[in-house]
Parts: C-alpha cells; structure tokens; sequence
C-alpha cells in the first residue's frame, strides 16, 4: 500500500490553509498515493479564542472538504485532525478517516492532551479541549484488494505506549500520528518515539507534523516521518513544507513478527498495574523543568 504524510504549516484562516492542504493532497495523489495522512490542527491553528471561534461539528467544512478530497481522488484520507464542536462550550481535537468514496469511515477524539511547559514551549490543551476516551480502529482496503486495519493516534498520545500497544493487539498494521509537535522538544523526543512505536508494535508508522511557525507562540519541529515495522525511517520531510510517499510492504509485518515474535512472546498474565502491587504512585504534579526541559528533583 503506497502511504503519504503530508507536512504543512497551519495559521488562523480556515480558507488558506485548506487551500495549502488542497495543493499537497493532490501532490500525493500525482504519486498513487492510496491513504493520506494530514497533520494535527490542519485547518486551524492559533490560540483558544481562534479554536472557539473555528470550532464545527462534524459535518462542518472541514470535512466536507475531506469528503471532496476523496471522493475526487479515489483514496483513504486521515483529515488530520480539527476543532469540533460537541456542543454546550465543549471542544474535542478530533481526526477523520474518510473512505474514498467520501464517507466518514472512522472518528478519533485525542484522549492524551498536551499540558506541558518546557523552555520554549508552554501549551495547556485541556484548557481548550475535552479529551477523548475512546481508542479506535478502522479498515481500510488497498487498491490491490487487501484490508488493512489502521490504528488512529494524535501528536501527544505518542508518548503513551499503552495507547499504540492496544491499537496493535486490536490489528492495526499501520498506526497514523497526526501531529502538530513542538520545536522545544522535536529534537530530543519525535524521531526516538516514532522509531519506538513503529518496533515494540512491529507495525508501519505515518507520522504528519506541522512545520515552521504558526506564530511567535508556536513553533513546530516538522520531520514528518514513514517508519517501517523494523524501526527504520524510510522518509523524512525534513523541515520545509512539501508530501513524503513511500510503498508499505506489509507482509514485512509478518516477516519482522516472524523473526522476532515478540508480541507472540508477551505475558499479559504477568502484567500488573502498580496500583496493584502497592507500588508508589506516579505524583499528579510534574517536577520543574531545567533550562533545558529535563525534570529537576
């Protein structure tokens, strides 16, 4: 199945990023690409009052023009995500899977908020959003006739590895990341965790970031990535806006599962929560950052 993640730079106006977003799809379908992942916040981008402002529901622009893409083009799209509206003030950082012919096949709501403060980067997202609590799957078909089963993540949630872990035991052969990471801890964290989700589930990784900067405020560390089921990157967009295409060789899945069973040789029998165990408890506050992000005692 031939896979592209797309890598953009989102601002506040709706009209022009779907026109950005509009051009790069079309640049992946030129190169037969059958599912295409968009970024985090594609559509929209900004602070809480510009989120209040764009906020749809999910029949709202957004997807509908998800729905055009596909349609016109004949392939999977994952809208990467967008601002919905779930009604009384509430707001969800939602993804769409749609089908390619343009129906709303799968719907994803970001469980994992990004509450975080490191130097150059201070984000509290669930001071806007309302976290998701659902994990989701969905099947898609490639061109050749075979399903594959998609598992759906967003940007934060990929430093969970419980979330991934489910989506891999419930079948999913390629995990999509739209994201919208930060520059402050790209560097350091997106290749290492994208590398990690891609070899412990033994399964393809498209991974689609923002770029550049939305605004002085924020500012993304781009390097969309296609991981295979061994760990390696097999594309890197680099730090400019552009598409990465790359053919998943999905019977790789069977052959690096056959050669390191690894999900075969699991103990879930043996596994307990620490609050099981009566082990000590994670605290609820996070220690202050150094000058450099790290945690201090």
């Amino acid at each position: 199945m031939r896979v592209a993640a797309v890598q953009l730079t989102a601002g506040p106006d709706r009209f022009e990023n779907l026109c950005v977003a509009n051009d790069l799809v079309w640049q992946a379908y030129e190169e037969d690409a059958e599912l295409i992942v968009l970024p985090e916040l594609f559509g929209v981008m900004g602070d809480r009052a510009t989120f209040l402002a764009n906020a749809e529901p999910l029949d709202g622009p957004t997807v509908q023009w998800a729905r055009e893409q596909t349609s016109s083009h004949g392939v999977w799209l994952l809208a990467g995500s967008f601002v919905e509206d779930l009604g009384d003030g509430r707001l969800a950082n939602t993804s769409c899977l749609v089908s390619p012919k343009g129906e709303l096949a799968a719907v994803y709501r970001k469980i994992h908020l990004f509450d975080v403060t490191v130097p150059g980067a201070e984000l509290h997202e669930s001071a806007t959003f309302t976290a998701g609590d659902e994990i989701v799957t969905a099947n898609i078909t490639s061109l050749a006739g075979e399903v594959v089963t998609v598992g759906m993540s967003t940007c934060y949630d990929v430093r969970f590895p419980e979330l991934s872990r489910i989506l891999a035991l419930r079948g999913a052969r390629i995990v999509v990341v739209p994201a919208a990471f930060t520059a402050a801890t790209g560097p350091a964290h997106w290749e290492v965790l994208l590398r990690a989700r891609a070899i412990e589930n033994q399964c393809y990784v498209v991974a689609a970031g923002q770029t550049g900067e939305s605004d002085p405020k924020r500012r993304w560390h781009g390097h969309s990535m296609i991981i295979d089921p061994w760990g390696r990157v097999l594309a890197d967009a680099g730090t400019e806006p552009g598409v990465i295409v790359v053919d998943a060789d999905l019977p790789e899945i069977e052959r690096v599962r056959a050669v390191l069973p690894s999900l075969a040789n699991r103990r879930p029998d043996a596994y307990r929560w620490p609050s099981a165990t009566g082990a000590a408890p994670i605290p609820d506050t996070a220690p202050t950052p150094d000058s450099e992000g790290r945690p201090t005692p």
